[in-house]
């Protein structure tokens, strides 16, 4: 696929998006027929991303600058985890909604954002609208204080957002979570502490997929 190829579907799928007229199995037929070392060029230009945004005052301490996810490994995340259309994805750190949006259109599960930095929000929620996904919403906030105060997530999402002590508070209040339903835990790039309610699922060298409840033998 040339740059120009690449560029003109891209294009078009954006006006599909805009219009509301994208099944998730259409998305990902047409993101999947994109060769891999495209995908992530191919994603910002449908959904209209141009530039990786500066980190803000309002990110804490300890908390770790955005970056975002390849998108084939949010893929893998999102077939190791088996989200559907009737998940709730939850990105703990959202940036500006590029896996919360991608998440959505690639499974048909409604998709939440958590972010602290109000400019990476306000770019977050414009996508958002530009796509006309009406599944994804963004909630402002430290992460830390707020992951457990979204009791209808089932999936959550976590790209090395911090760690150490705000880390063991994000997992405790999952924890409180998992006790009401079950749920799904996916960590990129951000080894988990052992917790006796989280057994592992899928593991390779950067991902780790887990759920709430008994061990079972973790697919790779």
């Amino acid at each position: 696929m040339t740059a120009d190829a690449l560029a003109a579907d891209a294009d078009r799928m954006a006006r599909r998006l805009a219009a509301g007229d994208v099944p998730p199995d259409d998305f990902r037929r047409a993101l999947t027929a994109v060769p891999p070392d495209r995908r992530d060029a191919w994603v910002d230009r449908a959904f209209g991303l141009d530039g990786l945004p500066a980190d803000g005052p309002a990110l804490p301490r300890g908390c770790v600058p955005y970056l975002p996810s390849d998108v084939d490994l949010v893929l893998r995340m999102l077939d190791a985890a088996e989200v559907t259309a009737d998940d709730v994805f939850v990105d703990v750190g959202s940036g500006v909604g590029r896996v919360t949006a991608l998440a959505h259109f690639v499974t048909g599960a409604g998709a939440i954002g958590i972010e602290v930095q109000p400019q990476l929000v306000r770019r977050a929620r414009a996508l958002s609208a530009r796509l006309n996904a009406e599944r994804v919403a963004v909630i402002e906030g430290d992460a830390a204080e707020l992951v457990g105060r979204v009791p209808i997530g089932t999936v959550f999402f976590l790209y090395c957002p911090f760690s150490g002590a705000r880390l063991a508070r994000v997992l405790d209040d999952l924890a409180a979570l998992a006790e009401a339903r079950p749920i799904r835990v996916c960590s990129l790039d951000l080894p988990l502490p052992p917790a006796p309610w989280l057994t592992p699922i899928w593991r390779d060298a950067r991902l780790l997929v887990c759920r709430s409840g008994p061990s079972v033998n973790p697919r790779a």
